[in-house]
Parts: structure tokens; sequence; C-alpha cells
């Protein structure tokens, strides 16, 4: 006696062909395979600000201090700056840097696009790290109650 059974000529096919299933699933998985090293986007690296002081580093008055106001008013160093001479300021500031390290500071009403562009600016300066800060608005003094 056998396990398979006879189907005669004209029953129907009743049996799931999995061949094709797996064989397609297997392309998929090769196509995925071949893409996620392309998906991989490069980001900006921002340190991340420690409650600790540093020994041995170079003081932050040594940094470059970008202020970008709530009006998107720009200082390098406490030094206004348009569009135009942003670039030029930063990489001025950069070559009297030890660190090559920029602090930004923005407010939270500051649009995103705002703070990336001048992160861009500073990359493209020479920039070797970059800090981002809150603005004075967002720290300001806890609210009474009542």
């Amino acid at each position: 006696m056998g396990a398979a059974t006879q189907q005669q000529d004209d029953a129907p096919i009743t049996d799931i062909n999995v061949a094709p299933l797996v064989d397609v699933s297997l392309v998929l998985v090769i196509i995925f395979m071949a893409i996620a090293p392309l998906a991989i986007q490069a980001g900006i690296k921002v340190l991340e600000s420690k409650a600790t002081a540093s020994v041995g580093k170079v003081s932050a008055d040594d940094n470059v201090r970008v202020r970008l106001a709530k009006d998107g008013r720009v200082t390098v160093n406490e030094t206004a700056a348009d569009a135009l001479e942003l670039l030029p300021l930063i990489v001025a500031a950069l070559d009297r840097s030890q660190d090559k390290m920029v602090i930004l500071t923005a407010d939270d009403e500051n649009k995103v696009g705002e703070v990336v562009s001048i992160l861009d600016y500073a990359k493209q300066a020479g920039a070797r790290k970059l800090a981002i800060m809150r603005g004075d608005s967002a720290s300001a003094a806890p609210k009474e109650n009542g």
C-alpha cells in the first residue's frame, strides 16, 4: 500500500505547488540584500553633552560659537553675519580654533532647515566636531504655580 493516492485523469489538481513561492521569496531576499547597503544614508554626527568637566581639553572659548536667533539673525563668535558672510567667518574662526569644533546655539522656535544649513556651512568650512545647544529662551526660569 502506497502513501500516495492515485488521481484520475479528469480529476482537478488539489495539491499546492510550493516551489514557485520559494523561488520568488529567495529572489526577493537577494534583491533586498543587494539594495540594503545603498539605503544607508550618511548623517551628521553631533556630540552629546555631558555634565562632567573635561580635563586636558581645549577650553570652550577656543571653539567657534555660532548663535541662531529666533528672528533668523546669525552671529559667529559675537560677530553678526549675513548669508554671504557666514561661510568666510566660520572659516576664519576655525583657523584660530585648536579643536576645530563648532557649537551652534539655536532656539526652539528656529526651523530645522536653518539649523541644518548652518551645520552644513560649518562642515564645509572644515569643522571636525559639531555640537548643538538650546538657546536662552528654552532654559527660561520655571513657571510659578498659581
